[in-house]
C-alpha cells in the first residue's frame, strides 16, 4: 500500500516527533522511509546588497551537522530494522517536499507539525498545511507535545 514514505525533518526536535510513527507504519508495511531535509537559502528579503547572515564558513559547518543527524537517524532507523534512506535539497520548503514525493513516487508524507497558532503562524506560515493543501498523496501530520522530546 504505502511502499515509499518521505519524511521532512527540519533539524528540530519537534519535527523528529513523527519519526515513531513513520517507522512503525514503515516496518508494519515493509515501506522504505526517505529522510527529507530542505535547507532554505539565506535570502535577502529588503535589501539585495545586505550582506549574508552567516558567514560561509558557518553555513557550511551547519550544513555538515545537519548531515551528520540526518544520517544518524537514518542509521537508527536501519538498526531498528526499518529500510530507510535520505536526501538533502535546497529551495523553498514546501513546494520541495512536494516536488520530491512525486519525483520519489511516494504514496505517503509523514510529518510534523510546530503547532504555531494565531500571530507566530501568520508570521511562519505553514510548511505543513501548505503540504496537506497541494499534495497528491496522503499526508499524515503528528502534532508533537511541547516540551516533550521525541522517543
Amino acid at each position: 500500500m504505502y511502499e515509499r514514505i518521505i519524511v521532512p525533518l527540519d533539524g528540530s526536535i519537534f519535527s523528529e516527533a513523527v519519526l515513531p510513527y513513520a517507522k512503525n507504519l514503515a516496518m508494519a508495511l515493509n515501506s522504505e522511509i526517505v529522510l527529507l531535509h530542505v535547507e532554505v537559502s539565506p535570502v535577502p528579503e529588503f535589501d539585495p546588497h545586505a550582506p549574508v547572515l552567516s558567514p560561509p564558513e558557518e553555513i557550511k559547518n551547519i550544513r555538515a551537522d545537519v548531515k551528520a543527524r540526518i544520517k544518524s537517524i537514518c542509521s537508527s532507523l536501519e538498526n531498528d530494522g526499518a529500510r530507510a534512506n535520505y536526501l538533502l535539497r535546497e529551495g523553498p520548503v514546501a513546494e520541495t517536499i512536494l516536488d520530491v514525493a512525486e519525483i520519489m513516487q511516494a504514496d505517503l508524507i509523514a510529518m510534523s507539525t510546530h503547532g504555531h497558532t494565531g500571530m507566530l503562524r501568520l508570521l511562519l506560515g505553514s510548511v505543513a498545511e501548505r503540504v496537506v493543501h497541494h499534495s497528491r498523496i496522503p499526508v499524515v501530520l503528528i502534532r508533537p507535545i511541547k516540551g516533550e522530546p521525541p522517543d
